[in-house]
């Protein structure tokens, strides 16, 4: 049964979506994200009952990235290779700027085991904690 795309289906009426995970590199996590990748720091929280915490995301949308770290250690289990955060670009040229700040950082492209995605043109990053970040230069559908 198609549905349409651009709205919520009737009775899940969902107002923000955030995806939300433990790290214990939380610096250099938003350093990935925002400073090379470029997602925008809408909020940090420090102390907030043993955690800290920052949400990236872009600007007006309602989907955020949610890191957070807790004083005694927050450990994640080993993402593996189909563990993927997929960001759509409007074309090549914006992102291959995303690819030259990774790269400019030390971020090398990293082996994807699904080929769609680099019959799509597109290329993966390990993020800090090793968890992977498509970047692919059109949206597919």
């Amino acid at each position: 049964m198609a549905s349409n795309a651009d709205e919520w289906p009737e009775g899940l009426k969902v107002a923000q979506v955030r995806m939300a995970r433990p790290t214990d590199k939380l610096a250099e996590v938003v350093e990935f994200y925002s400073g090379c990748l470029g997602l925008p720091e809408l909020y940090g929280f420090s102390g907030h009952a043993g955690y800290d915490g920052v949400m990236l995301g872009l600007p007006g949308t309602d989907y955020h990235l949610e890191f957070t770290s807790r004083v005694d250690g927050s450990p994640c289990p080993a993402p593996t290779a189909e563990n993927l955060l997929v960001l759509y670009f409007d074309g090549d040229a914006r992102m291959h700027e995303a690819v030259r700040r990774l790269g400019e950082a030390g971020h090398e492209p990293v082996p994807m085991e699904n080929p769609y995605w680099a019959e799509h043109g597109a290329l993966a990053f390990a993020d800090p904690d090793g968890w992977r970040v498509v970047l692919v230069p059109k949206p597919v559908f």
